[in-house]
């Protein structure tokens, strides 16, 4: 890819001239592309990341995977046959006093909302979630004290 090439495609325009969807119209086309209660599932879910974090960043990634971002991966918006799975990179870091995850339990980093068909979801709860792990990207983890780090070699 030359200079040039690239340059065009960080800027939001296709190498024959005609300009990109931006993430959000893509996302906007895989709901409707969807068209049955995973689309509808999906704009819910999204329309309230938006309400709880209004300067959330959407990306599309992985073959066309919703991604919501602020200083890092909030969660992601995967649509399977009998699923819409929001992975949480960094769920198991976070507080669930409504226990909405119910997916990757078993993994030391991430946890999952799985949402099939007719479920309700508490959506408060889910605001509140989708703050803390806004939040989390954005605190920096404490430093080590040289002390503490020779401790823990020994």
């Amino acid at each position: 890819m030359t200079k040039a090439t690239a340059t065009m495609k960080a800027n939001g325009a296709s190498t024959d001239g005609t300009a990109e969807p931006s993430p959000s119209q893509q996302i906007d086309a895989h709901i409707q592309h969807l068209n049955d209660w995973r689309g509808e599932t999906l704009a819910r879910v999204r329309a309230l990341i938006l309400q709880a974090v209004p300067d959330v960043v959407e990306a599309v990634k992985w073959r066309g995977v919703p991604v919501w971002e602020k200083a890092g991966i909030i969660c992601t918006g995967e649509t399977y046959k009998s699923a819409v799975k929001l992975t949480f990179p960094k769920g198991a870091s976070l507080d669930d006093p409504s226990r909405l995850f119910n997916a990757s339990l078993d993994g030391n980093t991430r946890r999952a909302i799985d949402l099939h068909e007719g479920a309700a979801l508490d959506e408060q709860a889910f605001k509140t979630l989708i703050q803390a792990a806004a939040a989390l990207n954005t605190t920096k983890p404490a430093k080590r004290s040289k002390t503490a780090s020779a401790r823990a070699r020994a």
